[in-house]
């Protein structure tokens, strides 16, 4: 089955099978399907066409997913750029930007930069 331009698994609940795609997540999935009237424990494979249509078009109307999301994020971050907030300068220089302490545990973020000279996982040589 496919919804919004997302390959959705056939084997899973549908309200599990709608966080496959970008921009959904469990409450948002059960709240689409309450308001298209299709039971959220269905499995994804047992679903009419009429069902499928009534959840792309409430998806389509109300949220956006997908690339539209990913558009509309990078748009906000590179506002924040532009404009020299605090928090465009951190995306910027590939810090955290929400107020999370570097000293230690950015690595997610940073990559797995160790910017000191004794403080990285040493190389083994091979011989």
């Amino acid at each position: 089955m496919r919804v919004v331009g997302v390959n959705i698994p056939d084997n899973k609940k549908v309200w599990a099978a709608l966080r496959y795609i970008r921009g959904i997540g469990t409450s948002t999935a059960r709240r689409i399907l309450l308001d298209a009237g299709v039971d959220a424990e269905k499995r994804a494979k047992d679903l009419h066409a009429d069902e499928v249509n009534k959840i792309q078009s409430i998806i389509d109307e109300q949220y956006q997913t997908e690339g539209e999301l990913r558009q509309a994020i990078k748009q906000n971050v590179s506002r924040l750029k532009a404009i020299h907030a605090y928090r465009g300068m951190r995306h910027a220089r590939g810090l955290p930007a929400r107020g999370q302490n570097t000293r230690r545990n950015s690595r997610t973020v940073r990559g797995n930069v160790r910017r000191t000279a004794g403080s990285g996982k040493r190389k083994v040589e091979l011989r």
